[in-house]
């Protein structure tokens, strides 16, 4: 399928195009957007290795070049991560935004419609206006190990699922010999699975060293710190801790507005949903109790009147912070150390 937009926008020239890519599960619509004509070209291809590759011929035959054309797209997960990857790969400069900042954008523009075919649109015009930044695909070795990671989860769920199963069946019930063989399975496939995740860690020496270095922050063993790293990748790619805790979603957000409004401070959730609530929360909790820095901080929320939910998510916070602290100073966790140094470190 290919056809024109009727859209046209004529922004300043930065670029000679810029590329707006809706995605979905199945396809990929995409807006290429003039900066000297503000005309759009629109198309719809799969969302699959060969779509990819028609995405590229169909860039080159409209003579784009990698130093002229600017792509944008939505973080969506995996359904967006092939794309971004693949066009990285083939030298294109491409920017994964925050879906956040795009829903904004439309509001701030009164787009209307709400279609795929707008949607690439509004990336495209965003993208030209905002210059989002350039965002690079992990190392190999780190989309090796979320792969590693999300079929750990996905056995540990279906682990639960069936430990649920069994708890609903008598003791005579047909199913319960099929559960518990199931059940027996699931978790040598795990163990197996937790084993390969350790040998890739130690086959990479900068993987092994940050996730040495996690596991040394009490609440945080070495499964967590692998996923840390599988979703966070090198933690030191952020310029500071208030940089990484932006983008897991745990900085705060506040309410206020003249006299009359006093809104509970909240965290703002337009972060990283997987690292924030599979990584942290429980970690979090768990270091309110034994980690000797999060339960003196704890303590000091609690004694003040904080809530209890509210006093998690500031240690949560506050983990992100010791995330990013400990492997940027290559030393174990110290908490005689790190005292002095964790409120006074830029950008926190």
């Amino acid at each position: 399928m290919n056809g024109k937009s009727d859209d046209h926008f004529h922004p300043g020239a930065h670029v000679s195009h810029v590329l707006g890519i809706d995605v979905s599960k199945a396809k990929l619509d995409v807006a290429l957007l003039s900066s000297a004509s503000g005309k759009v070209k629109s198309r719809v291809f799969k969302n699959s290795p060969q779509g990819f590759e028609q995405l590229h011929q169909w860039l080159i035959d409209r003579d784009c070049s990698a130093d002229q054309l600017h792509v944008c797209l939505e973080a969506t997960g995996p359904s967006s991560e092939g794309v971004a990857t693949y066009l990285c790969d083939q030298g294109w400069r491409v920017s994964v935004v925050n879906p956040a900042r795009v829903k904004g954008f439309a509001q701030g523009t009164m787009q209307r419609n709400k279609t795929d075919k707008a949607d690439a649109g509004l990336l495209a015009r965003f993208a030209l206006l905002m210059q989002p930044e350039t965002w690079q695909p992990a190392p190999v070795e780190v989309r090796e190990l979320r792969s590693l990671i999300d079929r750990l989860q996905a056995l540990k769920d279906m682990l639960q699922q069936e430990r649920n199963r069994l708890e609903a069946v008598g003791e005579q019930d047909a199913m319960r010999e099929s559960l518990l063989s199931h059940i027996d399975w699931l978790k040598r496939s795990i163990a197996e699975l937790e084993s390969k995740i350790d040998d890739h860690i130690d086959r990479h020496p900068d993987l092994k060293r940050d996730a040495e270095l996690i596991a040394s922050i009490p609440c945080m063993g070495s499964i967590t710190a692998a996923k840390v790293l599988a979703y966070l990748g090198d933690v030191q790619r952020f310029k500071n801790a208030k940089a990484l805790a932006a983008f897991v979603g745990v900085t705060p957000k506040l309410k206020e507005s003249g006299t009359s409004v006093r809104g509970r401070s909240v965290i703002t959730r337009s972060g990283h949903a997987a690292v924030r609530h599979a990584l942290l929360f429980m970690p979090s909790m768990v270091a309110r109790r034994h980690n000797p820095l999060l339960k003196t901080f704890g303590d000091r929320l609690a004694a003040e009147g904080l809530r209890p939910k509210a006093v998690i998510l500031a240690c949560m916070h506050k983990l992100v912070r010791l995330i990013y602290g400990v492997p940027k100073s290559g030393r174990a966790f110290d908490a005689r150390f790190l005292v002095g140094k964790l409120d006074f470190q830029d950008g926190i």
